[in-house]
């Protein structure tokens, strides 16, 4: 919480809170990730009617949205408004790590207004997978998630073609409705919203300080040419995600920047492999070898051992052959799930990698730091 007393604002009433005047989000100094974060160095000199919060203030001036994350509960009553609405929501999900990033219960959530599931960051998977194939496994995947869909859309949301298609899309199924960009944290959803900002200035002409932040604490609203509107929601954090439990530098080790490419094994029973130092997948037993193909960062290493060797491994090169963590002392504890394998299935690290399993009628297990969720899944390529 930001007072005036604690910074240069007003000392005549240290008590009053302090508001950012665009999103209405009470201002803070402590974490860049809320909602109303602004350096405490920046209310120098500041009168109360000037204040920013970091986001609005790159927003006005630079047509640049950053990322931002809310509680469960900020989210919730930010579903429960759209349910009251007429609204076309969509929402983002990260490719690489579809049910890691879903939104559990979107649909309910939200009033069972019409819904399109976009999958972002599709540029980084294999060029080999076919758009149509990969459109119809995350529609299969919503509807197990019990969604169900208008429309599945993929982008890549660093693509400007991409998202021009995406707004056709939208167009195509809005109607009289305004349209709600909901996700959480780490699917790209920023990025996208900057795309999209970017298409509408360039379309429209529209200079930078025409666009301002809502009066709802968090949200983003962009004029669309019939008088409604387009609102980019905050992020929710799901903890499940490994990326949750990394510092800066093993979150840019962790998080793929170029194309996946297929690391394939030849596994016999009693054999293992580690994705870095944050997972690793146990071949328990099977009718013989296996074929066992990891997709993860190119930047994270993929080493291979007996399975009765894989912890003093662990102890011994965690921090050197196994990275991250980059310090031997930052030791993870792992987690240990086991699976029983009836048919080609992939083995999801959340927010690191899968691990597909061409093989059937076998017993595995997954490790992974602890706090982060591991499961099986209908395989994706």
């Amino acid at each position: 919480m930001m007072k005036k007393g604690q910074d240069t604002v007003n000392h005549e009433n240290p008590d009053e809170v302090i508001y950012c005047i665009g999103c209405g989000a009470q201002l803070q100094s402590q974490d860049p990730n809320q909602p109303g974060y602004l350096p405490q160095s920046a209310l120098e000199g500041r009168s109360e009617d000037d204040l920013y919060c970091k986001r609005c203030f790159r927003l006005r001036h630079y047509n640049e949205l950053a990322d931002v994350q809310v509680t469960s509960d900020d989210f919730l009553n930010m579903l429960g408004e759209i349910s009251q609405e007429e609204a076309l929501v969509v929402n983002v999900v990260d490719i690489l790590d579809v049910n890691g990033s879903f939104v559990p219960g979107i649909g309910r959530l939200t009033g069972n207004n019409p819904l399109i599931i976009v999958g972002n960051k599709f540029d980084l998977l294999p060029k080999s997978l076919k758009r149509g194939k990969l459109r119809q496994w995350l529609e299969e995947v919503s509807y197990d998630m019990g969604v169900k869909p208008l429309a599945v859309d993929l982008i890549s949301a660093v693509r400007q073609g991409s998202v021009a298609h995406l707004l056709d899309l939208i167009n195509e199924y809005r109607g009289d409705r305004d349209v709600y960009i909901v996700g959480t944290t780490n699917v790209g959803k920023s990025t996208l919203i900057n795309q999209i900002i970017n298409l509408a200035s360039q379309e429209e002409d529209v200079v930078t300080t025409s666009y301002f932040p809502g009066t709802t604490l968090g949200k983003i609203e962009i004029p669309l040419d019939d008088g409604h509107k387009l609102v980019d929601t905050p992020g929710i954090f799901r903890p499940g995600q490994v990326v949750h439990q990394l510092n800066p530098q093993e979150v840019k080790t962790v998080i793929p920047r170029k194309e996946l490419k297929p690391r394939t094994y030849q596994l016999n029973p009693g054999q293992s492999l580690f994705i870095g130092g944050l997972g690793r997948f146990d071949y328990v037993q099977g009718p013989g070898k296996a074929s066992i193909v990891v997709y993860a960062a190119p930047s994270l290493s993929i080493h291979r051992t007996k399975r009765e060797k894989a912890d003093d491994l662990y102890q011994s090169q965690l921090g050197k052959d196994l990275t991250p963590p980059f310090d031997s002392k930052d030791k993870k504890t792992l987690t240990k799930r086991t699976f029983k394998v009836d048919q080609a299935s992939d083995l999801v690290y959340s927010g690191l990698g899968w691990v597909k399993i061409n093989a059937s009628g076998v017993e595995v297990e997954g490790h992974i730091i602890q706090g982060a969720d591991i499961f099986i899944r209908k395989p994706m390529i």
